[in-house]
């Protein structure tokens, strides 16, 4: 926690006062990071959404494949499996790679959500502390 130098009057009001701006510009820049950051989670979202939608046409289209497989021959059946299985790993690879970043950005946003928590009761706490210097300050103008 940042020591102020004592004045006549209590603490020096510039330091005070540079301290305040230095944690405003701190607490707008964590805002600003959080808000990114679930600008971003709804865009992977978005994403994973897209992709499940994708794996559902992927879905329907290997369902095609394995119907049109049984005109075939064989080796068009075994060709036509192989895509199959190519297309099913690709999309699950798809999902799962889109699942994973937005669970980390998820707990990105989580982590920045308990931070900026904390720092808004820091920043109460000084803020309070100021406070009862002032009233300290008034009481002693009064007597």
């Amino acid at each position: 926690m940042e020591k102020f130098s004592y004045e006549e009057n209590g603490y020096n009001r510039k330091e005070v006062n540079l301290f305040v701006g230095e944690v405003i510009k701190q607490t707008e820049g964590i805002i600003n990071r959080v808000k990114k950051q679930e600008q971003e989670l709804t865009k992977l979202r978005n994403e994973l959404e897209h992709y499940k939608k994708m794996e559902g046409t992927l879905k329907q289209a290997i369902f095609n494949a394995q119907e049109a497989s049984d005109n075939i021959k064989r080796m068009a059946r075994e060709e036509s499996d192989m895509i199959v299985r190519d297309a099913r790993h690709n999309a699950n690879r798809i999902v799962n790679e889109a699942l994973l970043r937005a669970e980390k950005i998820e707990m990105e946003s989580d982590t920045l959500l308990r931070n900026t928590r904390i720092f808004k009761n820091k920043l109460k706490s000084v803020v309070e502390q100021q406070l009862q210097v002032v009233e300290e300050i008034e009481k002693l103008e009064l007597e």
